[in-house]
């Protein structure tokens, strides 16, 4: 599965720039660049995922956990272009122009006197959706205003700062784009917003679930693709509108201009396919849709109200998160293009050249033993049984069972093996007992595999680092030292920033 270069990846990435000039008439494409989150309890390296970037041509990269060490591995690689991410729990504390000014420092400032090429701040994360919490981020303007203040009162020249929005900014029920608008109880927000983002022509960014927009409209799920083969389409005032993506970004470019911001840029800053625990998602759909748009992208096709538009995009995501809440379902764990050992799970070609191959496999992993952890299959006990397979999903990542989910045509008996062995490896096959696998008498180690089709049944890989703590410090390891900060810094402000 393993895709080889014949040359440097760094000259497939000099190549990948400069064939957008040569070969679309002097015209720069859209950028394509991925995100990574790292909510998950076996971490690759740092390192080793720069080492993926570069070797997949990626040159652009998100990251939702800017720590400390994830920065460093950065060191001397210019040629990747960043985007760092301030939490939402941040938002209320940054007003505070010393916490502003340090967090720049902490997250930016530092890293770029390294060589280490940050370009983007993202304040927030769609701080005034609903679709995934019943709580909203009222404050999320004037802490971009703070920033970009900070921005300019300390010098990052370079640097620009925006907030992106999830599709539900837009009211409901739209049927063309030229009906779309913000909604009404959102309208002074965002029109406060896009006054604050073209003063410094910061691009407005928005985030788009493809199938989910798809299913909201009761609409084929072929519609979802850039390829749509059904013969489903919208007429809008003479435009023909033939897939999710066109009618979303439109709908945005029509809201815009209504909200008095015609002309600002507008870019996607999260955009997939998950492949488990949502209608229609799996591996097959995932590689059929970046197929479609990633070449789309690349071309600058555009849209029907912007057509022949260079348009940048995030990939959602770089690798599945085991640890990402599942308050919306279990297919918040499972956007990666890479499972969580940085083996891929289908074919990308992430430069948008549209080649039909598989990315990269992760260089340097390091796989636990072979070994599982199963059910014995001998117990007639059910509700012995039905315990310890809930005392084993409560902790660890069962979401694959789910209904239409890979593992979801399992057997009674391989669903609790299932359950054990995901326990099993999250404990890294280990325990100061020596019981990790009993679960009451009922497990069993194995070392022939037990995946069954489209189920796999994962070995974790040895981790290097402890996972990135819940939703509370979305900026991973702590940093000591406050630099004679301590005394007029809130010390709760820093810990939702993710500096203390």
């Amino acid at each position: 599965m393993e895709n080889k270069f014949p040359f440097n990846p760094k000259t497939l990435l000099i190549f990948t720039i400069f064939s957008c000039f040569l070969f679309e008439k002097m015209v720069e494409c859209g950028e394509i660049g991925v995100n990574w989150g790292r909510q998950t309890s076996h971490r690759l390296i740092p390192s080793m995922v720069v080492d993926l970037l570069l070797q997949n041509g990626i040159r652009n990269i998100k990251l939702f956990s800017p720590s400390e060490n994830v920065l460093k591995a950065f060191a001397g690689g210019d040629i990747i272009e960043i985007t760092v991410t301030l939490p939402n729990e941040g938002l209320q504390h940054i007003i505070n122009p010393s916490i502003s000014a340090y967090w720049l420092q902490e997250r930016v400032g530092k890293f770029q006197e390294c060589n280490i090429n940050i370009r983007h701040v993202h304040v927030g994360i769609e701080p005034f959706s609903t679709f995934s919490r019943n709580i909203t981020y009222d404050m999320a303007n004037d802490a971009l205003r703070r920033i970009q203040e900070a921005l300019i009162v300390n010098g990052y020249k370079n640097v620009t700062a925006t907030t992106p929005h999830f599709t539900d900014v837009l009211k409901p029920n739209i049927k063309k784009p030229s009906e779309a608008d913000f909604r009404p109880d959102l309208k002074p927000k965002m029109i406060e917003f896009l006054s604050i983002i073209n003063a410094s022509k910061a691009p407005f960014v928005a985030n788009i679930f493809p199938i989910h927009f798809a299913s909201e409209q009761n609409w084929d799920i072929e519609f979802s693709f850039i390829n749509n083969k059904s013969n489903f389409t919208i007429e809008d005032n003479g435009l023909i509108y033939r897939n999710v993506f066109e009618f979303v970004y439109d709908s945005f470019l029509h809201a815009m201009k209504k909200a008095g911001a015609p002309d600002l840029k507008l870019m996607v800053g999260h955009i997939g396919w998950p492949t488990d625990g949502y209608p229609g998602a799996n591996t097959a759909n995932a590689e059929r849709f970046f197929r479609e748009f990633l070449p789309y992208i690349k071309k600058n096709i555009g849209t029907p109200l912007r057509p022949n538009t260079s348009i940048d995009v995030f990939i959602h995501s770089l690798a599945d998160e085991n640890l990402n809440k599942i308050d919306l379902g279990a297919f918040q764990r499972h956007w990666g293009v890479y499972r969580s050992d940085g083996e891929p799970k289908y074919k990308i070609d992430f430069t948008g050249e549209g080649r039909d191959i598989y990315p990269t496999t992760a260089k340097g992993v390091v796989l636990m033993p072979k070994r599982w952890c199963t059910y014995h299959g001998q117990s007639k006990n059910l509700t012995k049984i039905k315990k310890q397979f809930e005392l084993a999903c409560k902790e660890a990542d069962c979401t694959s069972l789910s209904v239409g989910g890979s593992c979801s045509h399992l057997t009674f008996d391989q669903n609790v093996s299932y359950a054990f062995n995901r326990y099993f490896q999250k404990k890294a096959q280990w325990s100061s007992t020596g019981k990790l696998c009993d679960f009451d008498g009922l497990g069993k180690i194995v070392t022939e595999d037990p995946s069954m089709g489209t189920c796999v049944f994962p070995v974790e890989i040895l981790a290097a680092e402890l996972p990135d703590s819940g939703g509370l410090n979305s900026s991973g390891e702590r940093v000591h030292g406050f630099f004679g900060f301590v005394l007029v810094l809130n010390l709760l402000g820093l810990l939702f920033l993710g500096l203390v």
